[in-house]
């Protein structure tokens, strides 16, 4: 699903796509490429930086809003959650009791 941030990083991949990628990616390789592209060719620049959105919209579906990392080439992974934290809620404390319970 295409979100207001979605298309507002369009925006800005049609005006500048460097920028784009360095919103999505930040100081990494792919900014790098991207210049490239943009400096070689204003088109491959814009290919690059919608398939960038892209790959980030993908990660959204299938992780959930900030459940993902970026780890470079276009590709995204489950973001680390505390060790135990899952296990925890399972078993019904909250983080309230588990203060009550340290005192």
């Amino acid at each position: 699903m295409v979100k207001g941030s979605d298309v507002l990083l369009i925006l800005v991949a049609i005006v500048f796509p460097p920028a784009a990628a360095a919103f999505i990616t930040g100081c990494s390789c792919d900014l790098l490429i991207n210049i490239l592209l943009t400096i070689l060719g204003y088109i491959p620049g814009h290919i690059h930086a919608f398939w960038l959105i892209y790959k980030r919209m993908k990660a959204e579906e299938s992780y959930g809003v900030g459940g993902y990392r970026y780890i470079g080439n276009g590709g995204y992974e489950p973001a680390p959650r505390r060790p135990g934290a899952a296990r925890l809620w399972r078993a019904g404390w909250r983080p309230c009791q588990l203060r009550r319970h340290a005192l």
